[in-house]
């Protein structure tokens, strides 16, 4: 508590240096623009937009930030990174941050970029449409073992009292050619990403699909959220203040309609596998996974759903002992609203 008393102290005595030029009696001399790497929990698509936005717009480089915006993947730990120093910001789920910080990661969290998470199962609608948990009785389920997928769908059996023996779970991997031949009833996907590319395949063969969804049923797992460590906060408070500031500001435009064709024609050019049209199909689909509640800013983090998924890994041994998540939410602790 100490460490955010004195976050608070600084953040408030430097607080005139965020304002436009002339709020502290006149413009500051020019000075080199801090460096600093970004790393995505996973490779190009939609689920980046804001954060390439944020660079493609100038918002860093108005707050003297040189952000170099690095892709993950299965080979690339934003978390370690961050750890041994190579990264000063990054993405991760929940999941991640909280077996970390169970391990003694410096670990925290600056904002939350999903609401809901985007993790749901694809399905074809037909003569058994699935209405509730209870009607996954009986049907073959998709899972990535050791994914947080696998945890998510295991907290909803065991909330629904869903036995093994009722259903059978598929260990899934990259190929989806299961799920297309039918040996597979309900298949895990991102739904603003994956999703969209398999639904509109399956659609152009008159098939109809539908998704289902944890979160509508009270599994509430966080995804992806933007992280740092203990050290950067107390270290450079000013320069994590002006990063969350740009960030947010090149999600809250990325996603606002008026530019979905200039974030779109960005979007473009680092996604070039994916047509135009789905790729705004993926964009409407990602607005909605991330737009707040009325009331709140964007990048709010929901501190009732972290303790959740922390609760649910410790009832499923992912963790060795409870993680109090309220003390690695640290968005609020570092001004407020921005």
């Amino acid at each position: 508590m100490r460490l955010f008393f004195r976050l608070i102290l600084l953040v408030t005595l430097c607080g005139c240096c965020l304002l436009p030029a002339g709020g502290c009696g006149g413009p500051e001399p020019e000075k080199e623009p801090v460096h600093l790497v970004y790393r995505l929990k996973w490779l190009y698509n939609i689920s980046v937009i804001g954060d390439l936005y944020a660079e493609e717009k100038g918002f860093f480089a108005r707050q003297g930030l040189q952000v170099d915006i690095k892709p993950g993947g299965p080979e690339r730990d934003a978390i370690k990174e961050l750890e041994i120093g190579r990264s000063q910001f990054g993405v991760a789920s929940a999941d991640q941050v909280i077996r970390a910080v169970a391990k003694g990661s410096p670990i925290v969290v600056l904002a939350q970029l999903f609401q809901a998470n985007p993790l749901q199962w694809i399905y074809r609608q037909g003569k058994q449409p699935i209405q509730s948990p209870a009607d996954l009785r009986h049907r073959i389920i998709g899972i990535t073992y050791g994914g947080n997928d696998e945890t998510i769908f295991r907290a909803l059996m065991a909330k629904y009292q869903i036995r093994k023996d009722e259903l059978t779970l598929f260990g899934v991997r990259y190929d989806y050619t299961p799920f297309y031949q039918r040996k597979v009833d309900l298949w895990p996907v991102y739904r603003n990403a994956e999703g969209i590319i398999i639904s509109d395949k399956l659609k152009k063969g008159g098939e109809k699909v539908n998704f289902f969804n944890p979160d509508t049923f009270g599994i509430r797992f966080v995804a992806n959220s933007v992280i740092t460590t203990r050290q950067m906060i107390q270290n450079h408070p000013q320069t994590v203040r002006k990063f969350i500031h740009a960030l947010i500001k090149g999600w809250q435009q990325a996603l606002d309609p008026v530019n979905a064709d200039s974030a779109l024609t960005m979007m473009a050019r680092f996604d070039k596998d994916t047509p135009a049209a789905l790729l705004r199909q993926q964009l409407m689909t990602t607005r909605a996974l991330m737009i707040p509640p009325a009331g709140k800013n964007f990048g709010w983090i929901n501190a009732p759903a972290w303790k959740q998924s922390a609760d649910i890994m410790l009832a499923q041994k992912l963790i060795p002992a409870p993680v109090r998540t309220d003390d690695i939410l640290i968005l609020e602790k570092i001004g407020g609203k921005i």
